[in-house]
């Protein structure tokens, strides 16, 4: 019977964790008024279970900056979510693993730039784009590659 409690219980807490999960991917797109691919990168995540809203703004480098984000380690629109922010275009598999761990030192994710073949960017892929994590003590280090 102990061990039939504990199969039930790691089968509970799974279930309540993904729902957490599925229940708080709300957030807000912000890009910059004339672009068209973070259209496209939103459309991507709602499909992948993401609720965002967009909104045009006309200074997305000094939201960025003022969300954490170094100069440097900027894309083409900023995300909100959950307290943390993501730069770029970023898988949704990516984001999720990153907010089911929830690193408390961590502003949130970036690709800088706008590389080819990611989601929401058409073209060929070069090759493997490295994701950062940007700390909140202004550092960045390697978290992935998608």
């Amino acid at each position: 019977m102990n061990h039939a409690l504990r199969i039930f219980a790691v089968l509970a807490f799974a279930f309540l964790s993904n729902a957490a999960i599925a229940q708080t991917l709300k957030g807000t797109l912000y890009k910059q008024q004339q672009c068209e691919c973070c259209e496209a990168h939103a459309d991507y995540l709602r499909k992948n279970g993401f609720e965002l809203e967009i909104m045009s703004v006309k200074d997305l480098a000094s939201m960025s900056i003022g969300a954490g984000v170094p100069a440097g380690f900027q894309g083409c629109h900023l995300i909100k979510l959950n307290g943390y922010v993501f730069e770029g275009h970023l898988t949704s598999e990516i984001i999720k693993r990153f907010l089911a761990e929830r690193p408390q030192d961590t502003v949130g994710l970036s690709i800088p730039g706008m590389p080819s073949g990611v989601p929401g960017m058409e073209g060929p892929k070069d090759g493997p784009v490295t994701v950062y994590a940007v700390k909140k003590d202004g550092t960045t280090s390697t978290y992935a590659t998608q």
